[in-house]
């Protein structure tokens, strides 16, 4: 994430949406040091959320004209294509698995 704070401009929007490998808590992060000014963080946390937030994100992502990243989208019998081409490092945006 703090690389991704230095490669956005100020006025942009920075959401952290998930977490994966256990890791919970960012150590060394300081807020102060590594969100640029006028630079947002938020985040999402998408366990179960309603009908009203999907419509919030989506009038959102219109509003700004915003096109989500999308990496991949796999079959769940290639999921083994799946963590390798997580643990290359090849992914550009999230990962869709289709179950």
């Amino acid at each position: 994430m703090k690389d991704t704070l230095t490669a956005v401009e100020k006025g942009d929007i920075v959401c952290r949406t998930g977490i994966l490998g256990g890791v919970y808590a960012l150590n060394g992060f300081d807020p102060i040091k590594d969100i640029s000014n006028g630079v947002c963080l938020t985040g999402f946390f998408s366990n179960c959320p309603t009908q009203q937030i999907m419509d919030e994100i989506f009038a959102f992502l219109n509003k700004k004209n915003l096109v989500p990243g999308c990496g991949q989208v796999y079959n769940f019998e290639n999921i083994r294509d799946v963590v390798a081409a997580q643990d290359e490092g090849v992914v550009n945006g999230k990962i869709v698995v289709r179950v």
